[in-house]
């Protein structure tokens, strides 16, 4: 066990939380809906679900299951669908028909569908209806024994536009009916315990294939009673107001987002679109919302929008962001509009997914990812394997009641993924203060090496996007016959910025602030940088290209 500095910064909060407090997600998530019947649950394109509602379409939904689909509790379902009503329903009646739920980008290709439904032996899909054409390219090569589409409306009483199920998709049935007819049929219960699977959550592949991370209930219930212990504040019982504009089929949204706030009954806002950022700020104007949880890009993206700044963010006590790295720029730019900094926190799907958070007595940003989670022990460790000193870079690694149990079916993963003694290796290069805080300073894997210096893209990406003119931009090292690797910048300009920011200004901007082996030799202007569904920007793609 590590020394654990950060005990002593918690102040109020408290070592340990009790990840049996509750025996599955399912009762949790139960007696919310018993406990907030009548207040709204869920808001999206116009419509107003109550806790009362889903209670009665997510039984619907397992009783359909269970009699219909004749599934069995430990059954995989896959669920492709952006944060529309049907989301929500979905995942609770799969849980409360003890199945496990397989969460797929909607934008996935056929061949990365393809692989995720063998892998996880899929028996249902639930599909939105825009991406039925991606499946019908891999149908006759998975064994899918049931196919659901949903629609925009599916879930409330609007029977609102949306693309056709595509014409090659062999028999499906649509999830208004699946409703409709489970809410005559009777429905058994399964004896669910800590330990059952609840998600299969495919990590995003940046290392090649993805694996399913094996998330138990009882991991979900400690992620959620950890979390609670950080920002009590930001879970009011019956009072707080989530805007979820990051994808709930993404670990971060769907435990905080989704699970976190639905047990202490909030109202959710559901963006099914959030590349729309017009449609976005409309949103945060009708919600007024007193949390929102973002990735950098996305409050970066907002950050530059002029309808951002008529917003009224009177009501915003939490402003969260995970996923990557947020900039320092971005957070000032944001508490500039807002009144509120961006609380940087630290998870991964194989987490559950936090590990980290900056807690309530943390008062401005700092670039950190705050504090280990009650009940989470964190380590740094060198490449062979020992302890680093406090303030030195070491591979993150966690041990905790969040941590999953291990990758689906992937034993040789496994038992590279784990040290010896159970700390889950991260592959994310950390630093730990005396006082506990927890700094990621990049992915293993991204770390240039020039001329024999390690260099951290993060730390390059910081000081290039407060260069004013850019908008965002992505480092990456390429081949370099002097000095092994050389730093290479993609760069997004601003718009509405003259004259255009040029190469030299940003050098000149970086030498400023960085070390010399640390300042790009090459700067490249692109329209747009790669980004995968979470807008998190993929560095991997970048280096295919050079």
């Amino acid at each position: 066990m590590s020394p654990q500095p950060w005990l002593a910064s918690y102040g109020a909060i408290p070592a340990h939380i009790d990840p049996d407090s509750h025996p599955s997600i399912v009762h949790l998530l139960c007696a919310a809906m018993q406990r907030y019947a009548h207040r709204p649950a869920f808001t999206c394109l116009g419509q107003t679900l109550t806790y009362a509602h889903v209670d009665q379409q997510s039984r619907a939904f397992a009783a359909y299951l269970q009699n219909v689909l004749s599934v069995r509790k430990g059954d995989r379902i896959a669920v492709m669908c952006p944060n529309l009503m049907a989301f929500p329903i979905a995942m609770l009646g799969i849980a409360r028909a003890g199945c496990v739920q397989v969460n797929v980008n909607p934008l996935y290709t056929p061949r990365e569908l393809e692989y995720q439904l063998q892998d996880a032996g899929a028996r249902v899909m639930v599909i939105y209806v825009g991406s039925t054409a991606t499946l019908a390219a891999i149908q006759d090569r998975v064994e899918l024994h049931s196919i659901i589409t949903v629609a925009p409306g599916d879930g409330t009483a609007a029977d609102l536009p949306g693309p056709p199920v595509d014409a090659h998709l062999h028999t499906t049935t649509s999830f208004a009916r699946a409703l409709a007819e489970g809410a005559t049929l009777p429905f058994a219960p399964p004896v669910l315990e800590g330990s059952d699977l609840l998600f299969l959550q495919y990590t995003g592949g940046t290392t090649g294939l993805s694996k399913g991370a094996m998330l138990t209930h009882r991991n979900l219930v400690a992620n959620v009673e950890q979390f609670k212990a950080f920002v009590p504040d930001a879970l009011r019982p019956a009072q707080e107001v989530i805007v979820t504009a990051i994808p709930l089929y993404h670990i971060f949204a769907l435990m905080v987002n989704l699970i976190s706030y639905f047990a202490v009954g909030a109202r959710n806002w559901l963006v099914p679109n959030p590349r729309d950022l017009d449609g976005l700020i409309d949103m945060l104007n009708a919600a007024r919302p007193s949390v929102f949880m973002g990735v950098n890009t996305l409050y970066a993206g907002l950050a530059a929008h002029p309808g951002t700044q008529g917003v009224d963010f009177s009501n915003l006590r939490l402003a969260g962001g995970g996923g990557a790295a947020i900039l320092p720029s971005v957070s000032a730019r944001w508490q500039a509009i807002t009144g509120q900094f961006i609380r940087e926190g630290y998870g991964l799907s194989e987490t559950s997914p936090v590990v980290a958070f900056n807690p309530a007595s943390v008062t401005a940003f700092s670039g950190s990812t705050g504090l280990p989670l009650p009940s989470t022990d964190v380590l740094l460790l060198d490449d062979q394997g020992h302890p680093v000193p406090l303030g030195q870079p070491g591979e993150v690694c966690v041990k905790g009641p969040q941590v999953m149990g291990g990758y689906w079916q992937q034993p040789e993963a496994n038992a590279a993924a784990f040290t010896p003694d159970g700390y889950f290796r991260t592959g994310d290069i950390g630093q730990l203060d005396e006082r506990g805080f927890l700094k990621i300073v990049d992915r293993k894997k991204d770390m240039v090496i020039v001329s024999g210096f390690n260099v951290f893209p993060n730390e390059v990406e910081a000081v290039a996007t407060a260069c004013p003119g850019v908008l965002e931009c992505a480092c990456i090292g390429v081949p370099d016959e002097k000095t092994g690797e050389a730093l290479r910048l993609y760069v997004v300009r601003a718009a509405g910025t003259a004259p255009p920011v040029d190469a030299d200004h940003i050098a000149a901007h970086c030498r400023a602030a960085l070390t010399a082996y640390k300042v790009p030799r090459q700067i490249v202007f692109v329209e747009a940088l790669p980004k995968s569904s979470v807008g998190k920007i993929l560095r991997r793609e970048l280096r295919d290209m050079a």
